[in-house]
Formats: C-alpha cells, structure tokens, sequence
C-alpha cells in the first residue's frame, strides 16, 4: 500500500509544478483537469505525510521512555494515532467514483399502489428537497406529472451544488451522497383514500443519473428531433395556448427528453437538452464502463415492491434499509429532510465492502 503512495507524492509533487507555471493555465481546460487531480491527492498526501511523522515520534518517544517511563503513555497514545492515521489512509486510497463530483438528476416515478403510490412519491420528493435544503444544495423541478389528489405519478428534480458545477471539493458532489437513493422505496401504511383503517403497502421508484457538463456529451445538432406541442397543468395563461412544450429525440439513439414546466418554448428547449445530455452520458458511461453499468441497473426499472432497498413504516416511525441492516424509528424526522444518518449507513457498507476487494488483491 505505502509502495504505491510514494508514486502519488511524486505525481502530486509533479503537479505542483505544473500547476505554478503561467502557461499551463492558458488551456483553461487542461488546468482544471491538473487542479482536480491535485485536489484529489492531496488529503492522501497530507494523512501519509502525518503517519510517517507519527511513526518518528514513536521512535523518539521510545528513545525517551527507554530512560523515563512516563514517555510510556505517550507512545501508547502515538500508537493509537498511527493506526488511525493507517485505517484512514487505507480508506483514502479505495478507488472512488469518478462521478463523485457531479450534481445529479433525480427521478421520481409512482409505482404499484394507485394514488397512494403517487402520493408517497410526493412524499419522497418533499423529503428530498428538505434534505438538499439542509445540506445546502440548490434544487429546481425540472418536468412533473401530478395525480389527481395532489401526489406525482412522476417528477424530475435536478440538484446541484451551491456553485451549481458540481462539487468545490473532491467526493463532495450530490452524486457522492444521493446515487444510494436509486432502486424501489416501500410504503406501508394507511392510505388517505382508505375508510376501514387498514394499513397497505405500495411503492415508488427513485432513479438518480449524474448530471453532464456540456463539454463531456458531444451532440450533433442535426441528430435531433425537435417537436413542440402545447402544454398541459398548471402553468398560468399561456398553458393550452402556446406551442411551448418541447420534446427532443436523439434520433441515433432513440434517447427522448421533454418539458413543459417553463413559460417560453426557449426556457423548455435548455431544460430538455440538460435532461438529454445527462442521458445520453449515462448511456455512454454504460457502455464502457461495466461496473459502472451493474451500479446503474442496481436502480428500479419497474416497480416492483419485491425489489425494495428501503421500507417506510407509518404506524411504527420505522424507517429501514434493506441494503445495509440500518434501521430508526425516526421516520417523521426522515421525511422531514434528517437523511444523513440512513445515507451514512450506505457510504459506510460501500466503503468496507470496497477495502475489503482491495485488501484481497
């Protein structure tokens, strides 16, 4: 392990150089590319630079405890350090996720359970946006499909750092945190359309895509297939009145995004090619990239209540994760934004079960 973090101080010393020199920084675009590498060695840097300085203070503890015994406890304590300073490092060194950084996409769709199904969906996309509200994310709704009863048989959320280009420091991004959201969430309990009081159980599913920046999705522009329709929903005078809907089909691909939430046909045409562009990166990225395709499939594709990764217990305040044994009973508090400590769980069963592959190779 500590073989291959000598070749990393010499590449970050190596970028530190580069990133001195004026003229590196008139390729805007190659700076930005050395500045992220740099952001992302450094924490391992800095926690390898304090074990090796930990490990000379234990032999000049030593020394000192060799003709004083009251330096005994400080090498005990030093000790300590160093094998967290150890475990840190380890966990520093497990390969990341290169979308990490990115803002998200985040899709919320009704499931089995009727209006009960598109009423919890709006459920999660309150909990979603009071979480982000926490965090200090940026949120915007970018397409929506309301239920007759208030709920949402599907909406499309996009949510971003406050910079709005993702995250300003490495692993920090919405991606880092809410790609653990993807897969099918259950409700149990008694739906407001229900007289005998009995609980049910529905389902709505969460698809979450990181989002593209413009320079990664190259789009031909006679490629697309441009339709404009009128609107329909809430949305003021000129819903039902104007051709300001738009939907665009990547014609190579069959790939289709739509809006209708803004005002101006303009305004609709800039979100769909947003929500275009990420789905095609996801496409591309599923392409090459193997795990990365797995992780994706992981999510819902329909449905279905037996798929579940996580179950939302009314009548008990139980909220649990299928995926990683965590369980609260503070389901009231969840919805209300408090979701670090279930996406904590995730991280966490993420990161072991990505050391332990390391440490079996």
């Amino acid at each position: 392990m500590f073989e291959a973090v000598e070749e990393l101080v010499g590449e970050h010393a190596d970028l530190e150089k580069k990133l001195a020199d004026p003229s590196v920084h008139s390729d805007q675009a190659n700076a930005r590319k050395l500045n992220k590498r740099y952001a992302e060695l450094t924490p391992i840097i800095a926690t390898y630079r304090a074990w090796k300085q930990t490990g000379e203070d234990i032999e000049t503890a030593k020394e000192f405890a060799a003709d004083d015994p009251d330096f005994a406890a400080e090498v005990k304590e030093l000790g300590a350090q160093r094998e967290e300073l150890t475990e840190k490092l380890r966990l520093l060194l497990v390969p990341r996720d290169p979308s990490d950084d990115k803002d998200v996409l985040l899709e919320i769709k009704a499931g089995a359970g009727g209006d009960e199904s598109a009423l919890f969906a709006g459920d999660l996309l309150r909990m979603y946006l009071r979480y982000a509200e926490r965090v200090g994310w940026k949120t915007e709704i970018i397409d929506s499909t309301e239920s007759e009863l208030g709920g949402y048989k599907d909406v499309q959320v996009s949510v971003r750092t406050k910079g709005g280009n993702g995250a300003t420091e490495p692993g920090q991004g919405v991606w880092a945190r809410l790609k653990y959201e993807g897969g099918v969430h259950r409700v149990q309990r008694v739906p407001a359309t229900e007289s005998q009081g009995r609980i049910h159980t529905s389902a709505a599913g969460v698809l979450v895509t990181p989002e593209a920046e413009e320079v990664e999705v190259e789009i031909n522009p006679n490629d697309l297939r441009i339709d404009v329709y009128r609107s329909s929903g809430p949305g003021g005078q000129s819903v039902n009145t104007t051709d300001s809907a738009v939907r665009i089909t990547h014609v190579p691909t069959g790939v289709v995004a739509s809006c209708q939430n803004e005002k101006s046909q303009l305004q609709n045409k800039e979100q769909a090619m947003r929500i275009l562009r990420s789905r095609l990166l996801a496409a591309a990225q599923e392409a090459a990239e193997q795990e990365a395709a797995d992780a994706r499939r992981s999510q819902v594709r329909t449905v279905d209540r037996s798929e579940k990764i996580r179950t939302y217990n009314f009548p008990e305040n139980r909220i649990s994760d299928h995926r990683t044994g965590f369980k609260a009973y503070n389901l009231d508090q969840v919805l209300d934004g408090d979701l670090d400590p279930v996406i904590q769980a995730c991280v966490d069963t993420d990161s072991a079960a990505k050391l332990a592959a390391a440490n079996s190779h």
